[in-house]
């Protein structure tokens, strides 16, 4: 294999401009791309502090992006937002500045909605079974145990 002609400092700063506009990134994901340019450490920490001068890298304004479309688009609970959101190593306060940006009326909307569905899906099935299939799939999407268990009995009790 070839080895890849380095980019200059500049030539990496206008890859890496480009690549936090398209889309936010997590600062782990942009030092990745950074160093798959062949750039070396100090280089890619002063790329790094120059996105974050220029706004082109912003961990909060990411980790609120990421929540919010992990909620709104695949209907993930606080849970599975937050362990995605460590494993693109964001700070513990992103994350919980993130959690709390997520609409507290829609969240439980969309966990009511959620057990609704499910639970109607298992109606052939025997009442404990259907009640335990329907707190694994919430569990398994990332809603809090609580307020999963919550939920079911009023399904229960509501039907």
């Amino acid at each position: 294999m070839l080895p890849r002609k380095q980019l200059t400092r500049e030539q990496a700063l206008q890859k890496l401009r480009h690549y936090c506009a398209y889309q936010e990134r997590s600062h782990a994901e942009v030092k990745e791309k950074a160093y798959s340019f062949g750039l070396r450490k100090p280089d890619v920490e002063e790329l790094l502090s120059q996105l974050i001068q220029d706004d082109y890298l912003n961990e909060e304004r990411f980790a609120i992006a990421y929540a919010g479309g992990k909620f709104r688009m695949k209907q993930w609970g606080r849970t599975k937002i937050k362990y995605a959101l460590k494993q693109k190593s964001v700070s513990d306060y992103c994350i919980k500045k993130a959690l709390r940006a997520i609409d507290e009326t829609q969240y439980e909307q969309t966990l009511a909605n959620l057990a609704q569905k499910k639970y109607a899906s298992l109606k052939h099935e025997q009442y404990l079974i259907r009640k335990k299939k329907t707190i694994d799939f919430l569990l398994q999407k990332g809603f809090e145990p609580d307020l999963v268990n919550r939920q079911v009995e009023k399904i229960r009790h509501s039907g």
